[in-house]
């Protein structure tokens, strides 16, 4: 109730604000269960995505936005749950498990799924090399890709900034990728890595980014 209360003011008032160039919406399904795959520029990506597409994306968050004490904390709990988004404790050992099953059951609810491959935001600018979880997802759900290229999130609110900021911002969605007609053609883990390969050079088509060439790691203190 609550997510539906806000996504009619919130959009249209951030749209109005940002004015995002927007490129390819149409590509994203309006119903069913789609994995939305993004390259990760900022913080408020997780915002930005949902703002734009005209249904629910369930996004991953830290556990951290959820818990906290006092009216802030259930003021940012209020918030982070209004746009969709689900705690993940990152510090579990078993997080990264919990994750894929927490997404499983959102596709197989008809869902739409946002992730971002890379693990966790560029810090650079550049496009780094994509985990196979997100190939595990489509090949295991058995459900479309819709690639993404954020262009210029960085501006918004860059790191160390305690407010956003006007910046602009582009936005562009891919053609639905569909790999279940792969499903048996080659041992799992080459497949998996030959899917999110082929998602990452989309994604990387769209935003535009120098391709990285390795993992990304997060930071200890992120």
């Amino acid at each position: 109730m609550l997510y539906e209360v806000l996504h009619r003011v919130v959009p249209p008032l951030a749209r109005a604000v940002w004015r995002p160039e927007v490129v390819g919406l149409d590509n994203v399904p309006r119903t069913g269960p789609v994995i939305l795959a993004s390259n990760h520029l900022s913080f408020v990506d997780s915002v930005v995505i949902p703002v734009l597409v005209p249904r629910k994306v369930v996004f991953l968050a830290k556990s951290d936005y959820f818990d906290g004490p006092g009216v802030k904390g259930t003021l940012s709990r209020v918030w982070f749950e209004s746009l969709g988004m689900l705690p993940v404790d990152r510090d579990d050992t078993k997080a990264a498990l919990t994750s894929l099953d927490t997404a499983l059951s959102v596709l197989g609810r008809g869902e739409a799924f946002g992730i971002y491959p890379e693990g966790t935001r560029s810090r650079d600018g550049r496009l780094y090399r994509g985990r196979t979880g997100v190939a595990h997802l489509a090949l295991t759900a058995g459900v479309p890709v819709v690639p993404v290229g954020l262009r210029g999130t960085e501006q918004i609110q860059p790191v160390g900034a305690t407010l956003p900021r006007l910046a602009k911002v582009r936005v562009a969605f891919g053609e639905p990728l569909d790999f279940t007609g792969l499903v048996g053609t080659a041992p799992l883990g080459r497949l998996r890595r030959e899917v999110t390969d082929t998602i990452m050079r989309e994604i990387q088509l769209l935003s535009g980014q120098e391709e990285a060439g390795a993992y990304n790691e997060r930071p200890v203190d992120a």
